[in-house]
Parts: C-alpha cells; sequence; structure tokens
C-alpha cells in the first residue's frame, strides 16, 4: 500500500493532514507499509537524504546520485530486515526522492 505525498495532497486514498506550521518543517513525501519518509526543513543545505519512520524506529540515508546508491547515516531501534525494507523503499523511489529534494531545497532558497 502506497501513497505520494505531493504539494500537500496525495495520490489514491486521503491523508490525515499535518497543520501547515509542522508540514512546512516536516514535509512527508512517501507512506508506504508503514513507513512515513520525509525531510526535515533546516537540514536543506546537507547533501541529499531522507528520513524514515515507523512507530519506534527512525533512520536516515544519504543517497548518492551519481553511484545510484544509499548509505546508512544512522538507524535507531531497526532490525535488519527493516533495514532492507527501507532501502529496497528508497531504491524503488530514488528518481522521486530526487525530485522531491529538488523542490524542497529549491523553496528553501526563496
Amino acid at each position: 500500500h502506497v501513497r505520494i505525498r505531493a504539494g500537500g495532497r496525495s495520490q489514491g486514498r486521503s491523508l490525515p493532514r499535518l497543520t501547515s506550521e509542522r508540514e512546512k518543517f516536516l514535509p512527508t513525501i512517501l507512506l508506504i507499509r508503514g513507513w512515513r519518509f520525509f525531510f526535515y526543513a533546516n537540514e536543506a543545505n546537507e547533501p541529499i537524504h531522507i528520513h524514515c519512520r515507523k512507530a519506534e524506529k527512525e533512520c536516515k540515508y544519504w543517497l548518492d546520485r551519481r553511484n545510484f546508491d544509499v548509505e546508512e547515516a544512522f538507524s535507531y531501534r531497526m532490525t535488519g530486515k527493516d533495514k532492507r525494507d527501507v532501502k529496497r523503499i528508497i531504491f524503488e523511489y530514488f528518481e522521486y526522492i530526487e525530485r522531491e529534494w529538488d523542490k524542497f531545497a529549491e523553496k528553501k532558497k526563496r
């Protein structure tokens, strides 16, 4: 079950709306199998990366555009299977994450 956030709207089933103030600082771009993929607004000047959270589990992965690769920055309370699942999702949506990051970083420059 996949839901993609685009400009505050979702494709597919409706998502619970975050308050617009909170959404500005934690923009969610994907909700897949219970995992929320998002950016932190205060990190737009870092290299491209994505945060993932599911219940008490959380991680951050750096994306290597040139080599189509990911590297774990940190993980918390995640099993090996969780890490594999998240990496699989990131690879599946790699180009989408890149586009959303570029839009996000551009907004931060304004």
